[in-house]
């Protein structure tokens, strides 16, 4: 598939070099000769220099003959012009990365009226996500899939819980459990388990289940799981205003730290039901004078990332609470995840998983649309969520007949709005929404699972 990228940012760089390893042609667009020189001279991409919204530099990347263009420029309506551009002058599918809070109501409007195949707003996903992990505190990653019917929840197993030293096989009898445990992370080995495998304390476990099942599993194992009460913010970025406004909806009572004057003014209008707290949110006085050691969950969202993490770490010294950190730009993953700061967000890493999950779904010609991705297990592994249009290899055949490749669990299956976790007697059929977790990168359809 030949994908023109304008806009070589830390999310279109990413997006790049994502989709140039599984097997697209890339062609990329920046006004700075510097980057475009250095991402091409290290990729095996082509590059133009100059501005993506206009119509020449377009035909120079080769618009006519392009399946996609996505404009993630530093400037909301620059990306809009270059998708009406290149619908103009290509009749590509086009997607847009449109951020500003202004717009955040109109993105089903702006995406019909311009025909665009996808509108992405990286910090309402992100505040999506973190909403997320707010309703189950215990858990450091919550993933949905199935419209949020099913749930993939990571979370760490506790020094004194049920779940520690005990036999996965022993769980639906001692726990009455309903969930798969899919994978355990001990230290830096990742196990996609079996029966036999045992769990320990601090292991790093995940569970896939209905929302209800996941709820009633960590009720039995001793894990807290009601949402949080109330929560503290540090940072009035667009990601905290999204926040605030989804949580304050949900019933939580929301404070925001924020250092700029004007930015409280603009959040006191926009956040009526919210406090909003002006001064230096690094300021420990300042925070410990606020309450910080009474709130049961905490997030930390300010534009710097060495900011959010001591920040998160401080957070931790004053009390047992659910920590939330924002992460831009800092690319030592093995560290960040040595200091458990809890639920680490990456906004451009949710842009690119949306973006790629539409883009997998574009090459698929077989019947079955990929519905929702996520990079899972610090990336080592996805899950995804394939929808069957119509009968393949898979459909129709016990899951124990089927020649599944080594690393590839099938790890949900939704079928008339009941959820199965699958046994080997369980069949696939048309019109099913199946959930894979796998080691492999870029199935593109249900049928990549087989081994042959």
């Amino acid at each position: 598939m030949k994908i023109i990228i304008v806009g070589l940012g830390k999310v279109g760089q990413s997006l790049a070099l994502e989709l140039g390893n599984e097997d697209n042609e890339i062609t990329v667009i920046d006004c700075r000769e510097e980057i475009v020189q250095e991402i091409t001279s290290q990729n095996d991409f082509m590059g133009v220099v100059g501005n993506g919204s206009t119509y020449s530099i377009q035909m120079e990347a080769g618009i006519e003959s392009a399946d996609l263009m996505i404009a993630v420029t530093g400037s909301d309506e620059l990306n809009l012009l270059c998708c009406l551009i290149a619908k103009k002058a290509g009749n590509c599918h086009t997607i847009a990365r449109v951020r500003n809070p202004e717009y955040s109501t109109e993105l089903d409007f702006i995406k019909e009226e311009l025909g665009l195949a996808m509108v992405i707003n990286p910090e309402l996903a992100a505040a999506g996500e973190v909403a997320q992990a707010l309703q189950f505190p215990s858990a450091i990653e919550v993933n949905s899939f199935v419209r949020n019917r099913v749930r993939l929840l990571k979370f760490r197993v506790p020094e004194r819980s049920a779940l520690a030293n005990m036999r996965i096989a022993d769980l639906p009898s001692k726990l009455r459990s309903h969930v798969l445990i899919c994978a355990v992370e001990r230290g830096e080995e990742v196990i996609i388990p079996n029966g036999n495998t045992m769990l320990y304390a601090r292991d790093v476990v995940s569970v896939i289940g209905k929302a209800s099942d996941a709820n009633e599993f960590f009720r039995q194992a001793g894990i807290v799981t009601n949402q949080v009460k109330n929560l503290m913010i540090v940072g009035g970025s667009p990601i905290a205003y999204y926040l605030a406004k989804i949580m304050i909806n949900s019933g939580v009572r929301v404070k925001i730290v924020e250092k700029s004057m004007k930015r409280c003014e603009e959040l006191s209008d926009l956040l009526p039901k919210a406090t909003i707290v002006y001064g230096d949110g690094t300021d420990k006085d300042l925070l410990l004078e606020e309450g910080i050691d009474r709130y049961e969950s905490f997030a930390a969202l300010t534009n710097i990332d060495e900011e959010n993490i001591l920040l998160s770490l401080y957070a931790r010294k004053t009390g047992e609470k659910k920590l939330i950190t924002k992460i831009n730009r800092i690319a030592f993953d093995e560290v960040i995840r040595e200091l458990d700061l809890d639920t680490v967000v990456y906004p451009k890493n949710i842009t690119a998983e949306h973006i790629i999950r539409y883009v997998r779904s574009m090459k698929n010609s077989l019947g079955s649309n990929v519905e929702t991705l996520h990079k899972i297990l610090g990336g080592k592994a996805e899950a995804l969520e394939f929808v069957i249009r119509g009968n393949s290899r898979v459909t129709g055949v016990a899951l124990h007949e089927l020649a599944i490749k080594d690393g590839v669990l099938i790890a949900g299956i939704a079928r008339d709005g009941k959820v199965l976790i699958p046994r080997g007697s369980d069949k696939i059929m048309q019109g099913d929404s199946v959930i894979v977790i796998t080691r492999y990168r870029g199935l593109n359809d249900v049928e990549d699972i087989l081994a042959k």
